[in-house]
């Protein structure tokens, strides 16, 4: 089944899927790690993980002369190699991200190619964040945003390829989903500005959004009102990360660009070890996914990055 169609059927049957994101592991570790996440997790029936996709990064390493030389260097495996070893072992419906940044039209297209080889048809689309190591930029004559990268999707689903060649469609055609930022994406105008260009993206094939993380679910409960009002009406699943470090309570409003609340962080002040940090993190997780369900969302999508066992620890009381 591909995600569009788990989520309908909890729709239908008006209960919550238990889904989760991975983060492919630096190199030098074997698939193992990722095996390892997904063993803690799979009790709870995940009906699909996500895993996350980096471009290649640029260092300035200094030589012997003194000069600095830039370097390219790729810290993870390829996205594509990662969900066909999940999906070969579990038999889980897996959504590699396919991102902008990094990747020339052609560079996608390949990934695309092999994907559809290996009967995976289920993508996140994502234009991809800077870094501090770089702003964003596109690749070469790569996309410069996601409503580019869908447009190259749908092409791929028609048989139509960048070097003139066409084939016959996709028997069983891509089908993705686009991310949505309750409290707007760092780098847009206004929320309505933001929501503009997320429903261009829903009109030209999204199935679903799935929400950048956040913390305060009466900022997922008014933009849910908001795309509804602007006539977006795909399925939205909340994003949910589980704090996990100290460090976190100022490194995710910065990087992510998300509100932690007072409520929250006041408690979180009050911890001296990430232990202390885990139980805070892991109880306002349960306590978000107990609302959100009773809100009648049709799943619950949880970012596991080093957080695998909060996540864990709120699927055994919600799920």
């Amino acid at each position: 089944m591909k995600v569009i169609d788990h989520i309908n059927q909890a729709i239908e049957n008006k209960t919550t899927h238990f889904s989760f994101e991975l983060l492919p592991p630096r190199k030098g570790n074997s698939i193992y790690k990722v095996f390892d996440t997904i063993d803690k997790l799979k009790e709870f029936d995940p009906k699909y993980i996500n895993i996350t996709s980096h471009c290649d990064e640029v260092i300035f390493a200094e030589s012997a002369n003194g000069s600095f030389q830039k370097r390219i260097t790729n810290k993870r495996p390829g996205t594509v190699a990662v969900a066909a070893a999940i999906k070969n072992k579990y038999k889980i419906t897996v959504v590699p991200h396919v991102i902008c940044q990094g990747f020339t039209p052609e560079e996608t297209e390949n990934a695309l190619i092999d994907l559809n080889f290996l009967d995976i048809q289920d993508l996140l689309l994502l234009r991809g964040d800077s870094s501090k190591r770089h702003d964003f930029a596109a690749k070469d004559s790569g996309h410069k945003y996601a409503i580019d990268l869908i447009e190259q999707v749908n092409q791929v689903n028609s048989g139509n390829y960048s070097d003139g060649t066409h084939t016959e469609a996709f028997e069983t055609p891509f089908s993705y989903g686009i991310a949505g930022y309750p409290e707007k994406h760092s780098e847009a105008p206004n929320l309505d500005s933001d929501i503009f260009h997320l429903k261009k993206k829903v009109d030209a094939g999204a199935k679903y959004i799935v929400t950048q993380m956040f913390f305060d679910n009466q900022k997922f409960f008014e933009f849910e009102k908001k795309i509804r009002a602007a006539g977006i009406t795909v399925p939205l699943i909340p994003g949910l990360k589980p704090i996990s470090a100290l460090s976190q309570l100022n490194l995710l409003p910065q990087v992510f660009n998300v509100d932690i609340p007072e409520e929250l962080a006041a408690e979180l002040r009050k911890c001296k070890t990430n232990d202390q940090v885990k139980v805070v993190g892991t109880e306002w997780g349960i306590q978000q996914s107990k609302e959100l369900i009773k809100h009648g969302v049709p799943s619950l999508h949880y970012y596991s990055f080093m957080a695998s066992n909060c996540v864990r620890d709120i699927a055994k009381v919600i799920f």
